[in-house]
């Protein structure tokens, strides 16, 4: 009986560290850990193309959506549509991190065109006619 017992608290204790590691190793969290330090992530799962990524920068979360398309060699990401979740967070973002967000993109999928959508693609327009 009391052999019993161990053996189901050890049992309860490997399922309790499973679940920390697992909780603590989530992309997800660290996603939600990044937003509220105001640190950059990329969340994505480049092996599937119909989910989209996400990427926080500066306290701002901006979402991403692939098209698959062909290129010289093979099927690869050719396009990417980028928005941003909340409009009002944008405050105090500049070019510069505008462009730091395409370059991180960029390298994921060097092959695609980036298209960002309002309020975003105006402001970058704006801002390299000025210059």
């Amino acid at each position: 009986m009391a052999l019993l017992l161990r053996a189901l608290i050890l049992i309860a204790l490997i399922i309790l560290i499973y679940a920390v590691v697992k909780y603590i190793l989530n992309p997800k969290r660290k996603l939600e850990l990044a937003h509220e330090k105001k640190n950059f992530y990329f969340l994505d799962e480049p092996k599937n193309v119909r989910k989209n990524f996400l990427i926080t920068y500066k306290g701002v979360m901006f979402e991403g959506e692939k098209y698959l398309g062909t290129t010289e060699n093979a099927f690869d990401i050719i396009s990417v549509s980028i928005w941003v979740k909340n409009k009002d967070r944008l405050q105090g973002l500049q070019l510069q991190d505008f462009h730091f967000l395409e370059k991180e993109i960029r390298q994921h999928y060097p092959h695609a065109d980036l298209d960002w959508k309002s309020p975003i693609k105006e402001f970058i327009r704006q801002s390299e006619q000025e210059q």
